[in-house]
Formats: C-alpha cells, sequence, structure tokens
C-alpha cells in the first residue's frame, strides 16, 4: 500500500499528542486519535492531526506527527462563533493539512463540515463512531438542530463508516440505512516495569458526569465496606457542582479514596494497583478503560457489556443489578486464582485483537471502497 497523507479531525487531542494534556479532561477520543496517528506514522504514512489553538503556534511536530491548530476553544462572539471562527478556520485547517484521506471522531457539526470539505475537494473521509448514541434516530444527545443536520450530512457523505461494535453496526443500518465495518479500537501496550503491589481493590475512572453514574460506586463502597475503592476523574465543562457532590459522599466512605482529575500518561499505573475494574456508566461506545483494564489482566465488572464480550468471553462480569454487582466484585476479590484466569484471558484477547492491524484496517478498506460522488453543495442547515 502506498504512503497516504492523513489528517485526524481531533480537536481535543493536542494534549494528548504533546504530553502536556489538561488532567481535568481524560478524552477517550483523543487517546484513539493519537493511537491511531502513531500507528498510521509507523506504517510509513504522513499524519496530521487538527486540534484547537492552546497556544503552540499554527503548526508543531510531535513524535513525527504534525499539530494543525484550527480555532480555539472560547473564542469568537456568542451566537456568531460556529461560522467564524470556528467553521472557517476548520475548513483553513483542513485546506492546510493537504490530505488525501481525512479521519474523524466523534459525531457534531465537525462530521457535516469534514464531509463537505472531503466531497468538495475529492478527498476521501473516514468517520468512526465513538458512542451507541451516534447511531440513534434523531440524535438527542447532540444539542443543536443545526448541528444534528450537519452530522447527518457528514455521515452520508463518509466514503468509510467505522462502528465499534456489531451492535452499532445494527443500529446504523436500522436507524439511518447505512453500512459500517467494525473496526477494533486501539490500547496502548503497557511498558515493562517491576512488579507493582495491587493496593486497589476495585478501581472506577472516567470523567465525573451524570451518566457515567460514580454514585453508583459510590453505593457498592457503602455494601462492601472491606473493599478498598478508588475513583478517578475530574469534572466536566460546567460540571463542578456535580463533582462537588459526589466528592463530598466519597469522603463520608472510610473505604473509598477519590483522586480527582489524574493525566492519561498517570492513569497505567492505577490500572497496574488494580485488582477489579468497574464501569456503572449508563452509555457507552467502547471505553478505553476496559482495554487499558484487559491488557494488564485486570477483569472488568460493568453494567455496559459490548457485544456481550465481557459475559462470552468470560473477561470479567456483565452484571444485571447493584446486588449482582456486588457478589461479582465480591466473588473476584474472595478467588485470587479464578481472578487472575480471567485477568490471563482478557490480557490475550486485547493483546490479539486490540494492538496490531487495525491502524492497516481502515485504509484496507478505503482501498476496497469506491468514492462517493463528489458534491460540492454544502449540507443545508436553515
Amino acid at each position: 500500500m502506498s504512503a497516504r497523507r492523513i489528517c485526524i479531525v481531533g480537536l481535543d487531542s493536542y494534549g494528548m499528542l504533546s504530553g502536556e494534556e489538561n488532567p481535568k479532561y481524560i478524552g477517550g477520543e483523543s487517546i484513539q486519535h493519537v493511537l491511531l496517528a502513531r500507528a498510521w506514522r509507523d506504517l510509513g504514512h504522513d499524519v496530521s492531526i487538527i486540534v484547537h489553538d492552546e497556544g503552540q503556534g499554527a503548526r508543531r511536530k510531535h513524535d513525527g506527527i504534525t499539530a494543525i491548530a484550527a480555532h480555539s476553544r472560547q473564542g469568537g462572539i456568542p451566537g456568531l462563533r460556529f461560522f467564524h471562527p470556528r467553521a472557517t478556520r476548520l475548513v483553513s485547517a483542513l485546506i492546510a493539512a493537504d490530505a488525501d484521506t481525512y479521519f474523524q471522531s466523534p459525531a457534531g457539526a465537525y462530521t457535516g463540515i469534514t464531509g463537505w470539505f472531503c466531497r468538495a475537494t475529492g478527498r476521501r473521509f473516514i468517520f468512526r463512531i465513538a458512542s451507541d448514541s451516534d447511531c440513534e434516530k434523531e440524535h438527542g444527545r447532540i444539542q443543536f438542530w443545526r448541528d444534528r443536520k450537519l452530522y447527518n450530512y457528514g455521515l452520508r457523505s463518509a466514503d468509510v463508516i467505522a462502528s465499534q461494535t456489531e451492535y452499532q453496526a445494527q443500529m446504523l443500518r436500522e436507524n439511518h440505512g447505512l453500512e459500517s465495518s467494525v473496526i477494533n479500537m486501539m490500547v496502548e501496550l503497557p511498558r515493562a516495569r517491576a512488579e507493582v503491589r495491587k493496593d486497589i481493590d476495585v478501581l472506577w475512572l472516567s470523567n465525573l458526569r451524570a451518566l457515567k453514574r460514580p454514585e453508583l460506586a459510590l453505593e457498592l463502597a457503602r455494601q462492601l465496606p472491606d473493599v478498598r475503592f478508588t475513583l478517578a476523574g475530574g469534572p466536566m465543562p460546567g460540571g463542578q457542582t456535580y463533582y462537588e457532590d459526589v466528592a463530598a459522599a466519597a469522603a463520608r466512605l472510610p473505604n473509598v479514596t477519590m483522586l480527582g482529575a489524574v493525566r492519561y500518561a498517570d492513569t497505567a499505573g492505577l490500572f497496574d494497583r488494580a485488582k477489579v475494574f468497574l464501569n456503572t456508566s449508563s452509555i457507552e461506545g467502547f471505553p478505553n478503560t476496559f482495554l487499558q483494564a484487559w491488557i494488564r489482566g485486570v477483569p472488568v465488572v460493568t453494567f455496559f457489556d459490548p457485544d456481550s464480550l465481557v459475559q462470552r468471553l468470560s473477561l470479567g462480569k456483565a452484571a444485571i443489578s447493584v446486588d449482582d454487582m456486588r457478589e461479582s466484585i465480591r466473588n473476584l476479590l474472595e478467588n485470587d486464582a479464578d481472578r487472575q484466569l480471567v485477568g490471563r484471558r482478557a490480557r490475550d484477547f486485547a493483546t490479539r485483537e486490540f494492538t496490531t492491524g487495525v491502524a492497516a484496517r481502515y485504509l484496507e478498506l478505503l482501498e476496497h471502497n469506491s468514492p462517493r460522488m463528489h458534491l460540492g453543495t454544502a449540507p443545508e442547515t436553515q
């Protein structure tokens, strides 16, 4: 396969790329963008990422990957800033990247802008589903009607749509009449290190927001007073009050340690120390945290089970209630041999399916898919 010029539209990814990430926000998409960029770079492709202007300059290279600045996070006049500077500077950045292939996620207005640009200029466009909600019919999690219209346009403009799971592919087919290819996520292999003491019984790690339901982790801690729980993650923008309420509740439980915001680079050490990883979210796509746990041999206990992998392959336990989750945690912690067996199975699975070959799969699909008709008309948003 000949070398390509590939541009990832990943506005929040500069911190992850540069290693200067703000510890208040650990974005799953940013992790995937940078892991993909590194993998494509290692395959010999010229890779860039369009990012927010954080004061780093118009173009800056990190580890052979070029960061191209679009707009700042808060620039412009409210009500008008979507068009300028956001849309105009994104288009300028797309032009500056001068790639033959553009990759974008997650769902939103930028899907439509990237799709329109690729159609207008004859470039190839890959869109990747980031959450089950991206496949819903009405896209209720996208706030503005304008952005929902742009997303639908971009979705239909993509030369390749990648889903995380078969469930997402089915949803997309039923709700939008579109076909997608299931492509696995990527996980960063752990660095070799000395044996780490497993002093965290249960690790819960996520951005603290209501749909992640950290209060369920605290309820489990109340019901398991002899089990040591560690919660890690900072508030989302506008979510400081919610975060403080959770922190106050955690402080009343002697078996809970709440770390607050943690840099992505430091999360590896938490997974190394954990015996069990806990997920209590109400909606997901395919959590990066599952892969971080599995690659280190840590079983997952969760309500959310993508394509029933946890249950089918015995990679932990998919629970159906808080009581079931409590007993699953108890059983894993009380039976070291069983927990270690599950952990080895999980590590083998993650190593086999989520490391090599993932990045190349996107480009193989482009080679086999004919380009869409290149129509220069912009999506109707009024």
